[in-house]
C-alpha cells in the first residue's frame, strides 16, 4: 500500500461501462513522514474518501480486489483512509 494524500477530483463524462458509479482522485504520492513527493496517479475510491484526506492506495491486480471495483478496469484504488499515522 502506498501512502498519499488527495488533491482534486477527476471527472469524466465518457467512460467504459463498467466505470459508471465510482469516484476518481488525483493522489499525490507522501514519504513515510507525510511529505509529498510530487509523484500522482488517478485511483478508484472504494471507501468513500475525500479531498484533502490522507489515503492509503494499492496499483496493479489488487486495485480489482474491493468490492467496488471487482472485475473492473482499476489499476489504482484507494483502500483506506487513514487516521493516524505513527513512525519510531
Amino acid at each position: 500500500m502506498i501512502l498519499a494524500k488527495i488533491r482534486g477530483t477527476v471527472v469524466s463524462t465518457q467512460k467504459e461501462e463498467s466505470l459508471e458509479g465510482l469516484k476518481f482522485y488525483v493522489c499525490e504520492q507522501l514519504d513515510i513522514a507525510g511529505h509529498p513527493l510530487g509523484k500522482y496517479i488517478i485511483a478508484a475510491d472504494a471507501v468513500g474518501a475525500g479531498d484533502g484526506e490522507i489515503v492509503l492506495y494499492v496499483t496493479g491486480s489488487c486495485g480489482r480486489y474491493t468490492s467496488l471495483t471487482k472485475n473492473r478496469p482499476c489499476d489504482a484504488t484507494i483502500m483506506a483512509i487513514v487516521d493516524t499515522l505513527e513512525v519510531d
